[in-house]
């Protein structure tokens, strides 16, 4: 997976849908929240704002993946910020470096910004996925989903 594949999704507004489907079933329809809500939370990303800030992973109309950029995706730890959020891979996509690229597009806009760090949070039994892309780990257990807290910070190479 290369980086001249992943596109603001500003730019490429034909996967607004997909994106849109595939962030809502992976984490918002299990809470209750509706498909219309997270429509209207991602169309924020539509902006030239910094944040937020949808990446889309494609072959030229095929949609591979997505990952987001927010300032914030845990409320108990509102003093990280901002946050690399909702990676997506298409499961015919992965285990070919989609979700490592969208990862280093993610962390590399968002240390561009200004930021100093960048943060995610994943359910523990993804953990080593992350570290073995360079991600440090912060907390665990935290909130109530019991989530782990990773970093990665304006000195590390991608």
């Amino acid at each position: 997976m290369t980086e001249n594949r992943i596109s603001d999704l500003a730019s490429v507004p034909h996967f607004f849908d997909t994106v849109a489907d595939r962030i809502w079933r992976a984490w918002h329809a299990p809470r209750g929240a509706t498909l219309a809500h997270l429509r209207e939370r991602l169309s924020e990303n539509m902006g030239g704002a910094p944040l937020p800030k949808a990446f889309v992973a494609h072959d030229g109309p095929k949609f591979l993946g997505t990952i987001s950029l927010i300032a914030s995706d845990l409320d108990e730890r509102p003093q990280y910020t901002p946050w690399a959020a909702a990676l997506w891979v298409e499961p015919g996509a992965r285990r070919a470096g989609v979700g490592t690229a969208l990862l280093r597009r993610a962390a590399s806009a968002a240390l561009a910004s200004g930021a100093q760090d960048v943060y995610l949070c994943a359910q523990e039994r993804l953990c080593a996925y992350y570290l073995n892309r360079g991600w440090r780990l912060v907390e665990t257990e935290a909130g109530p989903r019991r989530l782990s807290i990773m970093r990665r910070d304006s000195r590390q190479e991608f």
